[in-house]
């Protein structure tokens, strides 16, 4: 029978085992978006795309359509802002109902990638993450020495990632810096002979066409207890086309003014919008934030399988690597750290036990209320899951770390009681066993309804903050509940075959213990 239960409590725990997340999100409200829009993007562009994205979610803006909304409708938005920088845009919202905050994603997302071209994460923003896309970012690194090859490899990640995680599906994929080199550059290349006839070099070239773009800082004063900077800059709109950086007046050292397509070649061409090294080899990342609905370790195994054994198989060029970063390091490392806390905890609580009970085996018997109460933690949570969607996450695996320490009060009492009866009252194994299992049947049930009904308002009512302790306490309420039964069905059988022995006398320990006692 206690193998018969054991069995089917650890394939249970088997089966019902969810995959691993890393941190809830929470649900703060404020959605955040960072948008790659493509390379070379003016600015008339880029306000241009502002204006469309902010008339299609301007019908849900609360100061003209009012507070509330339709039934089936998404909230509405409390705050919208839109910004462009030169490389990216921020966009955000805030809802009304802080509650459904998550609802603006889809209506952002759709708004946004429209627009032909952009790219980009929108998500809600995580209490835990700091960065855009909050704790569940899993960065694809792709890294090497030649770009070109770089590039080529991050455009075939992209591609079988949209068959392995279509977007359709609230998957987002975000390239930093891009996937194209297609981002407009003016390159002005000197030419050292006609330099040096006009008694200028390199650097000095530099700085003056620095100086009549953008300015150049010269020269840093302190004024009182201020520092300043004095910049030397030219006049503005000196030119008004790109092309006309080549008629930009240099002063040679003689003093002449010649423009500067007669000391330099100067090109109007394209190049990478932003470098990016990692460990200070040039790389390209794919940021890739999974559906709500994918737990991270379903994410990571169908990169590794859909995307990293695709490539390799296909052939990578000379030199470059593949790895995982962000969330998906973060998951490894806390869940090995985990994993050696469960461990420590069932080590400290055995360790314990036995200096208490003066004795190794009493023990082990206790620790098999463990895997009880593990399969009834993932049972739990698994029953929480046909109603609202709640991953392993690493908030959720400290109710496992919690009952190793709750659901052997139980199996103390029963073996405690036994050992009184055997001591003191000089009772017979089975008599002793059948008595205290009796005596300490409703102290173990008054205990275990107080913690039951103590969580279930943490597992059952939603509040602020319930989506992170959500999954704890259903882990702890389906541990306690399974526990309490089986501990009662298997202790007091793993006491009888320990008190037995094959003459039909107890223990020879046991028996001390009796003879001390009538003494």
């Amino acid at each position: 029978l206690v193998i018969l239960i054991c069995g089917s409590t650890g394939f249970g725990t088997a089966y019902l085992l969810p995959k691993l997340d890393y941190l809830p999100d929470g649900n703060r409200n404020f959605i955040l978006g960072r948008i790659q829009p493509p390379p070379g993007f003016n600015l008339s562009t880029t306000y241009g795309i502002a204006e469309r994205i902010e008339n299609s979610v301007k019908p849900l803006w609360s100061r003209i359509s009012g507070e509330e909304s339709e039934p089936g409708q998404p909230p509405k938005i409390a705050n919208f802002f839109f910004l462009a920088f030169r490389n990216y845009t921020l966009i955000g919202a805030s809802s009304v109902d802080v509650t459904r905050s998550d609802e603006l994603v889809p209506v952002l997302r759709n708004s946004i990638f429209k627009e032909p071209g952009m790219r980009g994460i929108v998500a809600q923003s995580s209490i835990f993450g700091r960065h855009i896309g909050g704790s569940r970012v899993i960065n694809l690194d792709i890294s090497g020495e030649n770009l070109d090859h770089i590039l080529e490899v991050a455009r075939d990640a992209d591609r079988l990632l949209s068959h392995a995680m279509p977007k359709s599906e609230g998957n987002q994929v975000r390239p930093r810096p891009g996937l194209e080199i297609d981002a407009p550059e003016v390159r002005v290349l000197p030419d050292l002979q006609r330099l040096a006839s006009a008694g200028l070099t390199a650097r000095e070239l530099g700085q003056s066409i620095d100086v009549l773009n953008e300015g150049a800082r010269v020269l840093e004063l302190n004024v009182g207890s201020k520092r300043m900077n004095m910049t030397l800059k030219g006049p503005d709109k000196i030119v008004d086309s790109t092309q006309g950086i080549e008629n930009l007046p240099i002063v040679t050292g003689s003093g002449d003014i010649v423009p500067a397509s007669s000391l330099a070649d100067i090109q109007v061409t394209v190049g990478p919008s932003e470098i990016r090294h990692l460990d200070r080899i040039r790389a390209v990342t794919l940021q890739i934030r999974p559906a709500k609905s994918i737990p991270l370790e379903t994410a990571i195994s169908t990169i590794q399988t859909e995307v990293f054994d695709m490539l390799r198989s296909e052939g990578l060029p000379d030199g470059i690597k593949l790895s995982m970063s962000g969330a998906a390091d973060d998951l490894t490392k806390t869940w090995n750290a985990l994993k050696l806390n469960l461990l420590v905890a069932i080590v400290i609580v055995y360790l314990v036990m036995a200096v208490l009970f003066e004795s190794l085996l009493f023990p082990v018997i206790i620790m098999f209320s463990v895997p009880l109460a593990t399969a009834g933690g993932v049972a739990g949570l698994a029953l929480l899951n046909t109603y609202i969607t709640q991953p392993l996450d690493m908030m959720t695996m400290l109710g496992f770390v919690i009952l190793i320490g709750i659901v052997v009060n139980n199996a103390i009492l029963l073996v405690d009681q036994t050992l009184q009866h055997l001591r003191q009252d000089n009772m017979e194994p089975k008599d002793a066993i059948l008595a205290a299992t009796r005596s300490r049947m409703r102290p173990i049930f008054m205990s275990t309804l107080t913690s039951i009904f103590g969580l279930l308002p943490l597992v059952v009512f939603p509040g602020a903050g319930s989506e992170l302790y959500r999954g704890l306490g259903s882990v702890v309420v389906g541990g306690l509940s399974l526990s309490a039964i089986l501990t009662l069905a298997i202790i007091p059988l793993l006491l009888t075959v320990l008190l037995r022995s094959p003459t039909g006398a107890t223990e020879p320990a046991i028996h001390k213990h009796k003879q001390d006692a009538v003494g």
